[in-house]
């Protein structure tokens, strides 16, 4: 059952459709809500996305390498209100995800970009950026902003060069987290708050997943984490609110996936409700916003 159970978690091509279905685990969240079609040309490869706090009921996204260095803000329908821009100040080099939640100064929300992707295991350092979170009262008349004051969170993996989509903030701590992507297993690393106080950080690892091909995930106020690949979802509810390095100790939930195109873009509601996904888009496919709630309908504490 075991050695199944890794064939599954590791998207095994060998399993049957009911050997699947078998290790599905309903108890968490109801099924996949369509919200919304992703048509916005912004919106062509959205990478990753994050609810906001300052704007509530609203999500910023973006989209990674090759695309301009800007951050979206949407609605739940996928339109865009908000377009921050940075001047020349930052080029996207490969921003793979983003994540929304406390920062240096008390009662301030910052954005945190993340420029962890590296198909080719090419560049020794990541960075994150993060600046105080913008409201779309800020904007001008077009819908579009200029950011300036932005902080460099410059880093390298303890273990060596390697490729990266997925950032979790940890909002009881401020601490983030990289997870891996092309692994088997995966390996999370840690930037332990504050981690502005050297030029580049070293990020070592305090966890290992049997999975490949993480994409994205999210962290719930609770401590909950989800993550997911290309083909499944994984969840590990955190009721005791255990450390992240104690908790991926567990065996995680699988939870049915409305399977997506090329689906990378995940978080939970701000209020830890459900969790949204997003995929970028492919030739001939449509590709949705979905919205995954919790069955007992309450927020998270």
């Amino acid at each position: 059952m075991k050695k199944l159970l890794l064939l599954l978690l590791l998207g095994s091509p060998w399993l049957t459709l009911a050997q699947i279905h078998s290790f599905y685990d309903t108890t968490f969240f109801l099924p996949g809500q369509r919200l919304a079609e992703s048509k916005a040309p912004k919106l062509q490869e959205i990478s990753g996305i994050a609810a906001s706090i300052r704007n509530p009921g609203y999500l910023w996204g973006l989209n990674d390498s090759g695309n301009p260095a800007e951050v979206l803000l949407m609605n739940d329908s996928l339109a865009i209100k908000l377009v921050v821009g940075f001047g020349k100040r930052l080029v996207n080099r490969d921003w793979e995800d983003i994540a929304v939640g406390p920062g240096p100064k008390p009662g301030k929300s910052y954005v945190y970009v993340a420029e962890i992707g590296d198909n080719l295991q090419l560049f020794p350092y990541k960075v994150i950026y993060r600046f105080e979170e913008p409201s779309l009262a800020d904007a001008n008349k077009y819908g579009q902003l200029v950011v300036s004051d932005v902080t460099r969170i410059v880093f390298r993996l303890a273990d060596g060069v390697k490729d990266a989509e997925t950032l979790l903030l940890d909002p009881s701590t401020k601490n983030l987290y990289v997870v891996s992507k092309r692994e088997n297993p995966v390996h999370i690393y840690a930037l332990k708050y504050p981690y502005d106080n050297a030029d580049t950080l070293v990020a070592p690892i305090v966890a290992e997943l049997p999975l490949t091909l993480i994409a994205g995930g999210d962290m719930r106020p609770d401590g909950s984490v989800v993550l997911k690949n290309y083909r499944r979802v994984f969840y590990w509810d955190n009721p005791t609110h255990k450390p992240l390095e104690e908790l991926l100790k567990q065996e995680p939930s699988i939870i049915p996936y409305e399977e997506e195109p090329q689906g990378e873009a995940m978080t939970w509601r701000r209020d830890g409700s459900g969790f949204y996904t997003l995929s970028e888009r492919n030739p001939g496919k449509k590709t949705y916003l979905y919205f995954y709630k919790r069955r007992d309908g309450k927020p998270a504490k």
